[in-house]
């Protein structure tokens, strides 16, 4: 067994020390026990980690066969991932060190170096005592009441010559003083046992989570689980800092209420505020957490991870599409083609334009010599031995000088009468 069996709080424990030491202790031992239980062997987990794998390699042979060979990057990242399941799923030293541990206990440790700082109470350690405290404050406070205030403000008027009217809820003070402290045990206690059951849950299954990273179609799982994880990490993180501030307010507007009453004056006003102060931080506390839930939405893998599967997934297709005999569709002119094979191309026009050239100079020669009037390309040349395409003549060649010299008429009367 890691974790201990957590027993019930006993009474003199305290009520929020008891309870919220309680839910920490259930926290620890679900994510620390769960993934014991998960994590044997013959277990839930062992099977479907198996499967899983099975279909990986088997999803990797199915590539392969179709001639989609994985490059040196898609097998590096399929190594890579294989090797963080199998760490994590597998190892309780590896998994404690890197998950259980910083979802646990880097919050407490954030806080106390932030708390310290600025000097927040309970912050920097023993904070459920100090809230403990500050709990058996109120209701010592409620015990003693808020005092005649009625009496108290006609004295106050009368030494000041005002007329002072009565209060429209004479008993309102009493309410505030047990509201103030509902408010305060529930903004404290929920938002503390919220983040930490949430992380030891996905602690425990955290096993599971971690063998979808494996495929995408179950990869959003994963990543799912990192954010809810890292919300409740931050959030926990989050709500030690708000009851930090709200111990450094409170706890010495307590100690002096209770010292005035305790002296026999009344308090007038006191409870009304220590309402609004319970109120105001149950609502920061909410606040925290949210927002510690949108900065976890903002995780992401990186993009080679979401792209190397869709890659090769289309690169299978197209395999499977043509070893099936039907054609692809034509792409456009330019569209995923390299710049080598642009490069290649544009050689091959060059040449075929010079071949073109070369064919039409030694068509229009040839007629030259037979002493036949020059014909165009094309009229005795059969189809085949056309050339792919036409082109433009260049400079230089579209004019052949006569290789026979020309005999004017009188020379050719002196050669008659010779």
């Amino acid at each position: 067994m890691i974790a201990p069996v957590c027993l019930a709080p006993p009474s003199e424990a305290g009520f929020l020390q008891g309870l919220l030491s309680y839910v920490d202790c259930q926290a620890q031992s679900i994510g620390a026990n769960g993934y014991e239980v998960l994590a044997a062997a013959g277990s839930t987990l062992s099977l479907v980690l198996t499967g899983f794998l099975t279909l990986f390699v088997a999803f990797l042979g199915y590539r392969m066969l179709f001639g989609q060979t994985p490059t040196v990057r898609d097998g590096v990242l399929a190594l890579l991932k294989i090797g963080i399941v199998l760490a994590f799923a597998t190892s309780w030293a590896v998994y404690r060190t890197l998950v259980y541990d910083v979802a646990l206990k880097g919050p407490a440790e954030l806080s106390a170096q932030i708390g310290q700082s600025s000097a927040l109470p309970g912050v920097g350690g023993g904070l459920i005592d100090r809230l403990g405290y500050t709990d058996r404050a109120f209701v010592a406070l409620a015990i003693l009441g808020a005092g005649d205030t009625t009496a108290a403000q006609a004295s106050q008027g009368n030494a000041t010559g005002e007329q002072v009217a009565p209060p429209p809820f004479a008993n309102f003070d009493t309410f505030a003083i047990g509201g103030s402290r509902i408010l305060y045990l529930t903004g404290a206690i929920g938002a503390l046992a919220a983040v930490r059951l949430i992380a030891g849950l996905l602690l425990a299954l955290g096993p599971f989570f971690i063998a979808f990273l494996l495929f995408e179609g179950t990869r959003g799982l994963f990543v799912g689980w990192i954010r809810a994880l890292a919300a409740a990490a931050l959030g926990a993180l989050g709500a030690s800092i708000v009851l930090g501030v709200e111990l450094a307010l409170l706890e010495p507007r307590l100690a002096e209420l209770i010292a005035l009453r305790t002296a026999g004056l009344p308090i007038p006003g006191a409870a009304i505020e220590l309402f609004v102060i319970a109120l105001v931080f149950t609502l920061a506390l909410l606040a925290m957490l949210i927002a510690a839930a949108r900065v976890a939405l903002g995780f992401r893998l990186p993009d080679g991870w979401r792209a190397a599967p869709a890659l090769a997934a289309e690169a299978v297709r197209g395999d499977s599409v043509r070893f099936a005999g039907v054609p692809r569709e034509p792409a456009a002119a330019g569209a995923d083609r390299s710049r080598a094979a642009l490069v290649v191309d544009a050689v091959a026009a060059s040449q075929r334009r010079e071949s073109v050239a070369a064919a039409r100079g030694a068509n229009m020669a040839g007629a030259a010599s037979d002493g036949q009037p020059s014909r165009r390309i094309g009229q005795h040349m059969p189809a085949r031995d056309l050339p792919e395409a036409a082109a433009a003549v260049p400079i230089g060649q579209s004019y052949r000088r006569r290789t026979r010299g020309r005999i004017s008429a009188s020379a050719g009367r002196r050669d008659r009468d010779s």
